[in-house]
């Protein structure tokens, strides 16, 4: 019965309406890359299961154009409720996170922030299936965005040459993804700082992708079967 709808829920699905409205015109297939608004996002947890842990923090940053829209960012830090082994990577404890806010304020946040934009991540899928878990927590609803793996699209454009015979790449973390393209490490396992990171990676792999003629949205979507993760 809908009058013993929990109230976060009802909260959040007037929000979910318009996000949901977003996606009637959005990106096509044949959309040249520097006419999408890509969404480069990494997630903070205090595990790796999306049943049983929670997101402790989110950033992201916008690409458009080709280019860093550092007007384009989204900093959220959840409340977190009890200290985990993951507390000892990203640094964040319980006490400073009592007043930040509550996991259905922070995906409204998210979800005015994304829009219709295409997520791109490195190892997204985690970070998708994180979301997702909290999403179906408050609203039984789900990300809708297109989204684009930085470690997939690498492999693609091996498997194109678009590097060469011999690239010299063997680590497809997202430290050996800096290091191939010379990107400093600030940040590194802080949601912001690996979104920042991942969005240098990424414009460098967007110039190649060109290059090699995945000048479009459904080009440049189109990747390899995920190997396993690398963090």
């Amino acid at each position: 019965m809908r009058g013993l709808e929990r109230p976060e829920k009802a909260a959040l699905e007037p929000l979910l309406a318009d996000y949901r409205a977003a996606f009637k015109q959005s990106w096509s297939d044949d959309d040249g890359l520097k006419q999408v608004r890509f969404c480069v996002l990494d997630c903070e947890t205090t595990g790796l299961d999306p049943k049983r842990h929670r997101i402790v923090s989110i950033g992201a940053i916008g690409v458009t154009e080709g280019e860093l829209d550092l007007g384009d960012r989204l900093e959220v830090l959840l409340r977190v409720r009890f200290n985990t082994a993951a507390t000892l990577v990203h640094g964040i404890t319980r006490s400073e996170t009592q007043h930040a806010l509550d996991e259905s304020e922070a995906l409204s946040a998210l979800l005015r922030y994304l829009s219709d934009g295409v997520i791109v991540g490195h190892h997204i899928g985690h970070d998708l299936a994180m979301i997702d878990a909290a999403l179906a927590r408050h609203a039984d609803d789900r990300l809708r965005n297109r989204h684009l793996d930085t470690g997939q699209l690498m492999l693609a454009l091996l498997d194109d040459g678009a590097f060469g015979p011999e690239p010299g790449l063997e680590d497809l973390s997202l430290d050996g993804l800096c290091r191939f393209f010379g990107v400093v490490p600030h940040g590194r396992h802080t949601a912001p700082g690996d979104a920042f990171l991942t969005a240098l990676v990424f414009l460098r792999l967007l110039r190649v992708a060109e290059r090699s003629g995945r000048n479009t949205l459904a080009a440049l979507l189109h990747q390899p079967t995920p190997s396993t993760p690398q963090a």
